[in-house]
């Protein structure tokens, strides 16, 4: 059964929180980057991002020690402040139609270990390591692990009575999106809010399986925190899962037709001419070929799986296209293949054939929460950019410190 606990989060002032919070370092271009650095004081990204100050050429420990550094003193500049009891947070988005909310808490190694915390995604070890490291350094984590469970009414009633009352803080960001937050320190509710969890026999990971495995390090090596890693559970049915659509430079040196005549082996193709097939449905795929579009259909729609990895459709890609006919081994080094995720309109994947680069392209339907579900239970691991996965959860709105 699953294990959750409060704990003690950092978190900005009331009054600063909208000018701390950021998106990860990781997603803003260069020259974003240094205007929100040069114009911002208080963006956290004065923390998370040392290489700004001309670090980038020292080792990592003499890196992270400096974050840890810089978070100090925001600390010491009254931009942070410490909880002074151990608590759950609930964290609601608000972007467009699209709501989201789910509890902050810190989940157990040893239900990872266990695999009562379950993961889809294989890890690269020297991402691991590289992040165990930050976190030993640095002292905190502030980007919580994405986890998902199956639908709880008690849970759902929990979090309705919580959010009702006026939020700790809220705020928006540039992107249109709302923030809200509560904290949640009475010990009754705490206790509650523990035994729904402990009814739930799995817990699993939707992203961040790096973080994860790296908190999963930092506990072998050092007890760090007591066996402990914070995470951002949410509801599935909550949960929003989009695609990634592939694009490939080169059609492996065969020509449009051969090309072709070998994808028809094993899908039935359709032309649709100029307008970009978008399939609806699972086993079905859109393909975009030098400015012409089609629908490819697999041509046995009846055939029996042999496990749930076989029914994804980004594996059926990978096994029947990519691989054996455009000679694409390694999904997540070949600079031949590019992702776009697609919750960005059509028209911005098509657009990324008009300069020229690309030719050919895939349009996935999304992975349904279930078939992921069935995946991790199974043990099994998807292909790299299987899935891409909503809330996008930012950085120094809370902190767990080691």
């Amino acid at each position: 059964m699953a294990r959750i606990d409060p704990f003690r989060g950092v978190c900005p002032t009331k009054d600063k929180v909208s000018l701390v919070s950021s998106r990860s370092y990781e997603e803003y271009p260069a020259a974003e980057l240094a205007c929100q650095l040069q114009f911002n004081p208080l963006s956290f990204l004065h923390v998370l991002h040392p290489a700004y100050a001309g670090t980038h050429s020292t080792d990592n420990e003499k890196r992270f020690r400096t974050v840890h550094q810089r978070y100090s003193s925001f600390f010491e500049d009254g931009i942070l402040e410490r909880d002074p009891q151990p608590c759950f947070y609930i964290h609601r988005i608000i972007s467009g139609e699209r709501i989201f909310t789910g509890i902050i808490a810190a989940t157990s190694i040893n239900d990872y270990k266990s695999q009562v915390i379950k993961r889809h995604e294989e890890t690269i070890n020297y991402r691991v390591e590289f992040f165990k490291d930050y976190m030993k350094y640095s002292g905190f984590n502030t980007e919580p692990v994405l986890m998902t469970y199956g639908s709880n009414s008690r849970i759902a009633d929990w979090l309705e009575e919580h959010t009702q009352a006026p939020a700790h803080f809220e705020f928006s960001t540039k992107r249109r999106e709302k923030h809200l937050f509560w904290k949640v320190s009475n010990t009754a509710q705490i206790a509650r809010l523990k035994n729904y969890f402990a009814e739930i026999p799995s817990l699993y990971i939707a992203d961040g399986h790096h973080r994860s495995a790296s908190s999963e390090m930092l506990f072998d090596e050092t007890g760090a925190d007591h066996g402990r890693f914070m995470s951002y559970l949410i509801a599935e049915e909550d949960l929003r899962i989009y695609a990634f659509h592939r694009l490939v430079r080169d059609l492996n040196g065969l020509d449009e037709a051969t090309f072709i005549k070998r994808v028809s082996q094993d899908f039935l193709i359709e032309l649709r001419h100029q307008e970009v097939f978008v399939p609806g449905a699972s086993n079905e795929f859109g393909m975009y070929l030098f400015g012409k579009s089609y629908a490819l259909t697999l041509r046995d729609p009846n055939h029996a799986f042999q496990t749930p990895l076989d029914a994804l459709d980004s594996h059926i890609l990978y096994q029947k296209i990519l691989l054996p006919i455009l000679g694409i081994r390694d999904l997540r080094n070949d600079e031949r293949i590019e992702y776009v995720p697609a919750n960005r309109p059509v028209l911005d994947f098509q657009a990324r054939f008009d300069d020229g680069n690309f030719a050919v392209g895939f349009l996935l339907h999304p992975c349904p929460v279930s078939l992921v579900r069935d995946i991790a239970d199974a043990g099994l691991v998807m292909p790299p950019k299987s899935t891409y996965i909503e809330p996008k959860l930012r950085s120094g709105l809370i902190i767990h410190e080691f």
